[in-house]
């Protein structure tokens, strides 16, 4: 193949000028708002997803995710600005491909880059000079380099001078009203010096904040450090509420009073487990990597341990406090509040609800739950049999209620008033009442 000479000239001049037609490659929790940012800008957006569900809602003018207004998607799709398809041949229509697809763990806790690796292998055949092509989704430290850059080149084409590789790790945190696509700081990387200079001019026309790194392996390390940082600290304050609850000493207070303090300390909260699809993941993918290189990651190692052993933890509690009304767990009617991983969405992606549903009902429980935004259960990898289980009423006759999620919604509850015991495991409710127990 010639050389494409002037191939970073012509995409750089397209993305000035917003002629460059953006291709977003997984239409999720991060593909969709970083769609919507891109249209925003005034830039052309093509969206590929292998669910005919998503583009159909979105051609339509629909959301599926509940934080997420359709309606500028649906203004842009009348306009013509927009288009969302399954289709995966029109990747050579853009001039920017950027992948947002999930990168799960496996059953044996080990990266899963199925996803990734198979949208490439889509894309490949229509892929050409004068493209920038960027990854998103949250991998181990030479990802980019290691599996995508290979194939690309397997091409012909030649990163750097043809088409240009970033990694650019995405930093979304869906329901926060305080910070969104545009504002949210972007870490990236390049293969090359060129391929980072396009991945610079691509950004930085819709994000307020772009922070350059000297690689790939550095931009895929800053997205697992920043969650590693998260996933530690939060195991420690699970840790230190199951030991100040043999005190009786309550966790939440200690957090309220420690958090006054305006240097060398930054509150986290302990819950009844990890969430989400960061956190609870991407620990493991440096883990992983990290012994093809013989280093043993075991504070990271403790902190995954912690953190999963939560729900069991809660499952404990709920025993206790079934035990205390002369109420054994096989049986006993027992209502989740909050199936999403956090508040006030309706992402449920490994959410450690589904696990505390799971070992309770083995314990022989008849569990039910309650979410605004989770009405009905999708499909989920790990949890298939709850498919089409539905939201009930909290009204309903129970032996017990353990809250998990602290949706705004559930302030209007009045736990006396319910004279049923809660289980508490986010210190959403006041210890005034009488029926609170913490968990």
């Amino acid at each position: 193949m010639e050389p494409a000479i002037h191939s970073k000239s012509a995409l750089l001049e397209k993305i000035e000028n917003k002629t460059a037609r953006i291709g977003i490659i997984g239409l999720g929790y991060v593909g969709l708002p970083l769609a919507l940012r891109f249209l925003e800008a005034g830039y052309p957006v093509l969206g590929l997803d292998i669910d005919k569900r998503k583009t159909a809602m979105l051609m339509a003018g629909e959301s599926y995710i509940s934080h997420i207004s359709a309606g500028p998607i649906g203004q842009a799709a009348q306009k013509g600005r927009f288009e969302a398809v399954t289709d995966f041949s029109k990747a050579g229509e853009a001039d920017a491909l950027i992948l947002c697809v999930p990168t799960p763990l496996n059953s044996h806790r080990e990266p899963d880059l199925s996803y990734v690796i198979s949208s490439v292998e889509t894309i490949l055949p229509h892929l050409h000079a004068g493209q920038v092509v960027s990854l998103e989704s949250t991998t181990y430290p030479g990802t980019t380099d290691e599996e995508i850059r290979p194939r690309i080149e397997k091409t012909g084409l030649v990163p750097g001078r043809d088409i240009f590789l970033v990694y650019s790790p995405e930093r979304e945190d869906p329901g926060n009203p305080n910070f969104h696509t545009r504002s949210i700081p972007k870490v990236c990387g390049g293969s090359t010096p060129d391929c980072l200079e396009a991945g610079l001019a691509l950004y930085k026309q819709v994000i307020d904040q772009v922070v350059p790194v000297s690689s790939t392996q550095t931009a895929e390390a800053v997205k697992l450090m920043e969650n590693i940082f998260r996933s530690v600290n939060i195991a420690l304050v699970n840790e230190l509420k199951v030991a100040f609850m043999k005190m009786g000493i309550d966790i939440f207070e200690v957090i309220r009073a420690a958090s006054t303090k305006p240097f060398g300390y930054m509150p986290f909260y302990p819950g009844p487990g990890l969430g989400g699809h960061c956190i609870p993941i991407d620990p493991f993918y440096l883990t992983w990597k990290a012994r093809e290189y013989d280093v043993a990651t075991r504070f990271i190692e403790l902190a995954g341990e912690i953190n999963t052993a939560m729900p069991y933890f809660v499952v404990q509690r709920a025993a206790d406090v079934l035990n205390e009304h002369s109420k054994s767990i096989k049986g006993a009617r027992i209502l989740l509040l909050g199936l999403a991983y956090k508040a006030n969405v309706d992402d449920d992606r490994e959410s450690p609800t589904y696990r505390i549903m799971d070992l309770l009902e083995q314990k022989g429980a008849h569990v039910d739950y309650n979410d605004p935004y989770v009405p009905e259960i999708r499909p989920t990898r790990q949890y298939s049999r709850y498919l089409g289980r539905k939201s009930k009423d909290i009204s309903g006759d129970y032996d017990l209620i353990i809250l998990c999620t602290a949706h705004n919604q559930y302030k209007t509850i009045n736990p006396d008033a319910l004279k049923v015991p809660i289980l508490d495991t986010r210190g959403f409710f006041s210890d005034t009442f009488e029926n609170i127990y913490r968990g």
